[in-house]
């Protein structure tokens, strides 16, 4: 270890770019993991230390760092540290106990009651090149146990990556550890319902699924699965953990037949009110706590004793468990603790949930609950909470997701559509599902009202068709999405990034909030404003970065290195892959994500040589696919490496290569046309514009003089970003 120290501080240089700060007046430091903090011994750094020099007690110098520190309790006058990086104004200087101004911001615990944007608490990343977490009051975790930590007056990291987001993330995980790979059915779609189903209309709702080629991998039903009317003496029915035999007389059948369908099965549980004596595992609680139940004395809820937490999972959820539950949405929303001794509920509930649940399936562990705080990323998925069901909560969605990266928090689960308020909205609940489509988790979720149910037949026509195909293409992506999977967990390199990540010098990667990388191949840009009533189209201002880039649906092709206002129908939202992007899709989705794909279509799209790993997961098991695609040669090859044997033998592999420059102006042509169909113009004006098309091919200029000569702004902005692809 890397160790400077007094007689009550000590810092530790983790990397040139890493420093741990501590002060405790007994002189006692702490060693131990933390809830946050998982290694420290990085290894060797090159850094030199000068003592009583200067006027100062002690500086600390690597190449990414300079500290400097003058003896005493730490605060701004004794103790600051210059970033080498020239992004301020000066230089970009932190003073003990400063806020960032410029942080790039993290997340938040929840969006329960909120409509639009709020703040968020600090990340990692800073435009000024350095960050500071405090883990001063988090409990040592040892041997998977919480306890209280020694007397510490200040522990905390300072980070000085600079712009280097990838690498400050990565040495965040390997700091406070990895994010584990999550099983690969959850990257399907999800079904999630506040909803009094039975068993029968719950396994006829799948068998519509069905029936429509709309896949569903996992199966989440909400708290009407429990007793829900309970003697008053036993308080809220929140808490319950007892099948409501009325609605589901068989539970074992109903989950033996979701599995044989191939859908993945979760539970909501509110766990506050600990287990009551109406509950069908009450005598074997009470027995092994030794409860009077006579008297019908409750198992309080307490997750700090290990004896409620026995009895809460061998007792309580395994039965359900063995009966075909996969894993548990815990949603917890009671408070903190209120004794500094006890370590936080929520953190007790998603620690030993997950690591309840990675024990019984061969460390494939999945848990649904809320964000604790910095380290919650080692409990995958992150319940962010009941939305409201307007265009401000959508529109506030992309950005919150991205932006939790910067504290690596990579996997948020959404209601996705919206859960409650609001009024019925069909082109909102599209647009929302198209963004779940291409967000962490696309888990479709609302309450018991006949106007917000986010079945796709249930809306018109038109939105029916783009819901079921999105629907579909997200059971297609799931080869793409394992891939990020694996290197979210092994690489430290998100699904989802802000546009920074890629372009940190560009101004413009920070001016687009809602703007995200996808996927090592691709970026969104997803619509979350209606559609303009004269062209039936939606309009977002995307940045293209310099390169060449293709439009996902259609195959056009973009060059970069500007802004433009594009313009989609229902059945599309921008997303762009970049040149020699390779995208693999999975043309067996309609099974279970866990049984690899027979079939794989490869999309390459054309303009530089590129080289792309796919690789897929079944609990420890990995294979790898790679391909190599040359744009000379227009060829893909790849090789298989799967020591495990998960490929299926007969799996065969399409190649589709996109647009070239010889179909490029067909199918402006025909996009063109596509889009005036639909637009409220004339028949006569609608002709004019026609009968220039030919003119756009051969001269685009004195095409885009007559465009401008039109007085609809939209139709203009519309037929512009033709043009600029023709160009």
């Amino acid at each position: 270890m890397n160790i400077i120290q007094g007689a009550d501080y000590r810092f530790t240089v983790i990397t040139s770019k890493l420093c741990r700060l501590e002060y405790s007046k007994t002189g006692v430091f702490e060693d131990r993991p933390t809830q946050f903090v998982q290694e420290r011994d990085f290894g060797k750094v090159d850094y030199t230390v000068k003592e009583n020099s200067g006027g100062h007690l002690v500086e600390i110098e690597t190449d990414s760092f300079h500290l400097y520190y003058d003896g005493g309790e730490f605060n701004g006058s004794n103790l600051y540290i210059d970033a080498k990086y020239n992004y301020g104004t000066y230089f970009s200087r932190w003073y003990f106990g400063e806020k960032d101004k410029k942080n790039l911001l993290g997340t938040v615990e929840t969006l329960d009651n909120v409509d639009g944007a709020i703040p968020l608490d600090p990340g990692i990343q800073s435009k000024d090149g350095f960050s500071y977490i405090d883990d001063t009051n988090s409990f040592v975790l040892l041997e998977d146990e919480f306890v209280p930590r020694n007397s510490q007056e200040v522990d905390g990291y300072y980070f000085a990556y600079g712009r280097d987001y990838r690498k400050a993330l990565q040495d965040y995980y390997r700091l406070s550890g990895k994010t584990p790979l999550i099983p690969r059915y959850a990257l399907g779609n999800w079904w999630s319902r506040y909803y009094k189903y039975t068993q029968a209309s719950y396994l006829e709702l799948m068998d519509r699924f069905e029936e429509e080629g709309i896949p569903i991998s996992v199966s989440v039903i909400d708290m009407d699965w429990h007793k829900t009317e309970i003697p008053k003496r036993f308080g809220s029915a929140w808490t319950g953990y007892s099948w409501n035999k009325e609605l589901f007389p068989d539970p074992k059948a109903l989950l033996t037949e979701l599995h044989q369908r191939g859908k993945h099965v979760t539970l909501n549980v509110h766990p506050a009110a600990g287990i009551r004596a109406f509950e069908d595992s009450y005598p074997a609680v009470a027995k092994r706590m030794g409860l009077d139940q006579a008297a019908e004395e409750p198992a309080n809820f307490d997750f700090n004793n290990p004896l409620f937490r026995e009895s809460y999972f061998t007792d309580v959820h395994h039965p359900i468990e063995e009966q075909g539950v996969d894993f548990w949405w815990v949603d917890w929303q009671q408070g903190a603790s209120r004794d500094k001794t006890k370590v936080e509920p929520l953190w007790a509930l998603n620690h030993y949930h997950f690591l309840d649940n990675s024990k019984r399936h061969g460390g494939d562990g999945l848990l649904l609950s809320r964000y604790a705080g910095p380290g919650s990323h080692r409990y995958p998925l992150g319940f962010s909470g009941d939305s409201q069901i307007t265009w401000a909560s959508l529109a506030f969605q992309p950005y919150f997701t991205a932006t939790a990266t910067n504290i690596g928090y990579t996997w948020w689960s959404h209601d996705i559509g919206g859960h409650y308020r609001g009024a019925y909205d069909a082109e909102l609940s599209l647009r929302w599902l198209q963004f779940g489509v291409f967000s962490p988790i696309n888990r479709l979720h609302s309450y018991d009202n006949p106007f917000v149910g986010k079945e796709p037949w249930n809306f018109p026509l038109q939105v029916e068709h783009s819901m079921s195909n999105f629907l579909r293409l997200r059971g297609e992506l799931i080869p793409y999405l394992d891939t990020a999977n694996y290197h979210t967990s092994i690489s430290g390199r998100a699904l989802i990034e802000p546009m920074y990540y890629q372009y940190p010098e560009e101004r413009e990667a920070y001016n687009f909030p809602n703007q995200y990388l996808f996927g090592s191949e691709m970026f969104v840009a997803p619509i979350t404003t209606p559609t303009a009533a004269d062209t039936q189209m939606s309009m977002e201002e995307v940045w293209l970065p310099e390169g060449v880039w293709y439009d996902f649906f259609t195959g056009l092709r973009y060059p970069g290195g500007t802004k433009i206002k594009v313009c989609r129908d229902f059945d599309s939202i921008p997303v762009f892959v970049k040149a020699g992007g390779i995208v693999p899709l999975s043309k067996d989705y309609m099974g279970d994500p866990e049984i690899l794909p027979k079939k794989i279509s490869v999309q390459v799209f054309p303009g530089m040589d590129n080289v792309y790993s796919m690789f897929e997961h079944v609990e420890s098991k990995i294979a790898e696919t790679v391909f190599h695609y040359d744009d000379k040669m227009k060829e893909l090859t790849y090789t298989v490496n799967d020591p495990e044997g998960l490929i299926p033998e007969d799996r065969t592999i399409e190649i589709v290569i996109q647009n070239t420059e010889e179909n490029q102006n067909a199918q402006v042509e025909a996009l063109i046309m596509k889009k005036l169909q639909f637009t409220k113009l004339d028949y006569e004006k609608k002709k004019e514009i026609f009968r220039f098309l030919p003119t756009a091919f051969s001269d685009s200029r004195k095409f885009s003089s007559y465009i401008e000569t039109l007085e609809n702004p939209a139709i203009r902005t519309m037929l512009m970003e033709m043009c600029y692809l023709i160009e």
